[in-house]
């Protein structure tokens, strides 16, 4: 495990009440990659399943998703975001930082549809490719490149 900014694994998480997209990377490389998303009940996830997960992966930070209303001001699942972040703070002793994810799941709806997905977003999620993009962000703003758009398609 690096702890130098620059050299980490980041785990990311993109919360939801019903599931929760996990995408990993490396920010010496910029890469992200969805995972499977966890399955949560009324936003709460099995913690366990979320301990193996940290224990395969080994992150030396968590980024988790903030979805943030358009006039920047925080809704309900803005609230509840940042409490799952706090509990994985606590829980696993990773540093945690938020990240603005205004406009992912819009974008990785548009990903999934131009990769074939037939519209059924409660039965086959975009919480994983909402992670990755979540993830990119959070690379692109610690290379300190602006974010002008959401990414395209995934290569």
């Amino acid at each position: 495990m690096a702890e130098t900014p620059g050299q980490r694994l980041v785990l990311a998480f993109d919360f939801g009440v019903r599931r929760i997209g996990v995408a990993v990377g490396n920010e010496l490389l910029g890469s992200a990659t969805a995972l499977d998303p966890l399955m949560a009940r009324d936003g709460m996830p099995d913690w366990n399943v979320i301990g193996r997960l940290i224990k395969e992966w080994q992150p030396d930070v968590f980024v988790v998703g903030l979805p943030l209303n358009m006039d920047d001001t925080e809704s309900e699942m803005s609230l509840r975001a940042r409490k799952f972040g706090k509990r994985l703070h606590g829980r696993f002793g990773k540093p945690l930082e938020m990240f603005d994810e205004r406009g992912t799941t819009r974008a990785a709806k548009t990903i999934a549809r131009e990769e074939g997905h037939r519209g059924n977003y409660r039965e086959h999620g975009v919480d994983g490719i909402a992670a990755e993009l979540i993830l990119t962000g959070w690379f692109e703003q610690q290379a300190g490149v602006a974010r002008l758009e959401m990414p395209g398609p995934r290569q």
